[in-house]
């Protein structure tokens, strides 16, 4: 390297040095911001095409359906594209996980889903002493099943799987171990293992790659005492607090900064019971929309 080559790189390595961060650095983003629909399920049952619309209109790109209500899978893929919507997600319930998973990959491969996710495990498995070691069994079935018909099958939190089983240990912990990772993904529900008392980075560190979806929904505070204590929270304690994305306690931009090692593909924002629905999605798309991590 001659004088004048050291000098201009070395210039042109101060005045990259000197830039602001935001200029040196570009901010990572949400993209797609994704809509999981039970946040509008009542909306859905009154007029689904025109909601679809309003949910499309708002910026959103994608949506995990929570199930298809009494519409028939192909009804919801003209709903669908008739909105401009992409849907890579459903849910459906343990039942259809141990009894219908043929009819279920149907429809997931008519409707366009590239995931089936169970959205939550039945009190009476949940209760058995080896409830879910018998869950656990049952995902690695659907999910040798759901790989064949080239689709991925996933398991969904709530609280429930943060609360210590007799041995002490967690239920999601039994589930992360038992369960084929390459069979069964976790979408991990950031509000709710966040009310279980529970780390989500901690778990995004110690199994990386798990996690290809998640729920984005925000709590004004924790329930007292914590589920983590063994105590019983009943549903409506936990949504009597539940908000839109950014107003509350959670940690958004720390999460996101881990969302390389976590895995995550899809983001779904979501209010379980909001009081006037397409507001609350505005509210947290925005949030979500403008947030740099």
């Amino acid at each position: 390297m001659n004088r004048r080559t050291f000098i201009e790189s070395s210039i042109a390595a101060v005045a990259i040095s000197s830039l602001p961060s935001a200029l040196a650095l570009p901010a990572h983003r949400i993209s797609p911001i994704g809509l999981q629909l039970y946040t509008v399920r009542h909306l859905l049952e009154k007029d689904a095409s025109g909601t679809l619309a309003k949910v499309a209109a708002l910026g959103i790109l994608e949506v995990e359906c929570a199930g298809y209500l009494k519409l028939a899978p192909k009804e919801v893929r003209s709903a669908l594209d008739q909105a401009g919507l992409a849907s890579p997600s459903n849910h459906i319930d343990y039942k259809t996980v141990t009894n219908s998973m043929p009819q279920a990959l149907d429809a997931a491969h008519l409707v366009g889903h590239q995931f089936l996710v169970n959205g939550s495990i039945d009190d009476t498995i949940r209760n058995h002493p080896d409830g879910w070691k018998q869950a656990a069994e049952a995902f690695n079935r659907a999910g040798e099943a759901a790989q064949k018909a080239g689709i991925q099958f996933a398991y969904h939190n709530h609280e429930y799987e943060f609360r210590p089983m007799a041995d002490g240990s967690l239920p999601y912990d039994l589930l992360l171990k038992e369960c084929d990772a390459k069979l069964v993904a976790m979408e991990m529900d950031l509000c709710w293992i966040t009310v279980g008392g529970a780390d989500p980075l901690a778990y995004f560190h110690k199994y990386p790659g798990r996690f290809k979806m998640v729920h984005v929904k925000d709590m004004k505070k924790l329930p007292k005492p914590s589920p983590r204590e063994g105590a019983t929270v009943s549903g409506s304690q936990l949504t009597a607090d539940m908000t839109e994305v950014g107003s509350g306690i959670i940690d958004w931009k720390h999460i996101f900064a881990n969302s390389g090692k976590a895995g995550i593909q899809h983001y779904f924002v979501e209010h379980d019971e909001p009081q006037d629905p397409i507001a609350s999605i505005t509210k947290s798309y925005q949030y979500v929309s403008g947030l740099r991590f």
